[in-house]
């Protein structure tokens, strides 16, 4: 494994390890963006369905995922304590958890269908959705175990793999993408299926690619993986311990994510089409900041767990200084060409519905400016204390802050049915507001003084880690 003996939470260490993740959640979020740009060729009604049961599916998974996720924070602070060979052996538990997961989501697919159906999506978008949505789910086991297997690569500082196996999944999704929608290369036009089949098949091609990675002969000795095949029941009570805080989080606030965008969609084609649109570029501006908030979390852990938090300071400061300079491109994009953003996603042919929501899309991606820099706050501290183990915390502030959203947003536009652009007012406010709060809480130290692994080596001896 090569090494780089970079500076110690250093902005060129943070580089090492962020740009990768960067490029990797980049390339996830193309891949959500394509299904989208190239349903909207088809029908404004398509693009909505992707959106609505994408979200859907990633609601019924993220807890899971968030409980998984966790790998990356535990696998660091095990590898700054000196403990290689535990490493494996959280991911195995990670693993255990996927599996039993898979089952559960499943049999609760008919809860998304009756919020679908009480939210008052529109007939023509309600089947399609359905569609979209079950498909993703019988490859939720997918998203499962790539999302473990990254976090463990994640926390040992390898994310050059993650970014490799997830480039492939981009290269894989997006020319599936074209064949199956569109009826290429001899192959049916599948439309709305045909671009959850290419999710799923581009998802197997990066999953593969993990695997190969992790039983490649020296991590295997490294560390020490043939003997990690057990369940452990300390490692798996603190993967759940420290876990499940996120995993409700996450949970809790892609519902009430659900519910804001659903809210939208029950107000017609025409707001449904201009919340799609303006969230797709929300998405796409802030999916990469989550790369730098697991480079953070990995610094900020390995550093922890070897009782060094001023090292850890360091890391999330290199990491704030990383974010805010990709997140002014964002706002010189999202301030300076909001028209050309939003007739990215014009139909082929005319559409009534899109006319009418082009004034709305390019007020909301407008508005969405005045966050772009704060969103790097948010994403970096977040991380910080979810490296650190400040886990509950960070679950019960966002998920008060998110419900308190979806009952203003209800209140706007249900109730006093004001205007789309006042409830989008109203949301990026909030944001702003949670971004204030969580650096608060950072600012205070608290997650200084938390523990999550006992180091087996004194912190001075302890190795430096980290593939670039």
């Amino acid at each position: 494994m090569a090494k780089q003996h970079l500076k110690e939470g250093g902005m060129a260490e943070v580089v090492a390890i962020s740009l990768p993740m960067v490029v990797s959640h980049a390339c996830d979020t193309i891949m959500v963006f394509t299904d989208r740009l190239f349903l909207a060729r088809l029908k404004p009604e398509l693009m909505n369905a992707v959106m609505g049961g994408g979200l859907a599916s990633f609601m019924m998974i993220s807890f899971f995922i968030g409980l998984v996720g966790f790998t990356t924070a535990l696998v660091a602070q095990h590898l700054g304590a000196g403990k290689k060979k535990d490493c494996g052996l959280v991911l195995t538990q990670a693993l255990i958890f996927s599996c039993c997961a898979y089952p559960i989501i499943l049999l609760l697919r008919p809860l998304a269908y009756r919020l679908f159906v009480f939210m008052g999506v529109g007939q023509g978008q309600l089947g399609p959705q359905i569609s979209y949505l079950n498909i993703l789910l019988y490859g939720s086991i997918i998203s499962l175990i790539r999302t473990s297997i990254s976090g463990f690569f994640s926390g040992t500082g390898r994310t050059r793999i993650v970014m490799i196996a997830s480039f492939a999944a981009m290269l894989t999704n997006v020319g599936l993408d074209y064949v199956f929608i569109f009826g290429k290369c001899g192959f049916p036009s599948l439309g709305i299926h045909g671009a959850a089949y290419a999710t799923i098949i581009g998802g197997a091609v990066g999953l593969s690619i993990l695997f190969a990675a992790y039983f490649d002969q020296g991590n295997r000795r490294e560390y020490s993986i043939e003997t990690s095949f057990h369940f452990d029941r300390m490692l798996a009570g603190k993967l759940l311990r420290f876990g499940y805080p996120t995993g409700i989080e996450m949970c809790l606030n892609i519902i009430a994510f659900n519910a804001m965008v659903m809210t939208f969609h029950s107000l017609g084609p025409a707001a449904a089409t201009a919340a799609t649109l303006v969230f797709n570029w929300d998405f796409v501006s802030f999916v990469p900041l989550i790369g730098i908030e697991i480079g953070v979390t990995s610094l900020v852990g390995r550093y922890m767990g070897g009782r060094h938090p001023e090292k850890a300071h360091r890391s999330v400061m290199s990491g704030l200084k990383l974010g805010m300079i990709y997140s002014a491109f964002v706002f010189i994009f999202f301030a300076g060409f909001p028209g050309m953003l939003v007739n990215v996603f014009r139909p082929s042919a005319a559409s009534a519905v899109f006319t009418a929501a082009v004034p709305m899309a390019v007020f909301m991606v407008r508005l969405a400016s005045v966050y772009a820099l704060v969103e790097t706050m948010l994403c970096v501290f977040i991380g910080a204390l979810r490296g650190a183990g400040d886990t509950f915390w960070a679950m019960r502030m966002s998920v008060i802050l998110h419900w308190l959203m979806v009952a203003v947003l209800v209140l706007i536009l249900r109730v006093l049915h004001l205007p789309p652009e006042i409830g989008w007012t109203a949301m990026v406010f909030f944001f702003l507001v949670f971004s204030a709060v969580v650096f608060i809480r950072y600012h205070k130290g608290q997650w200084r003084y938390i523990r999550v692994v006992e180091p087996s080596a004194p912190p001075e001896i302890i190795p430096e880690i980290g593939e670039v």
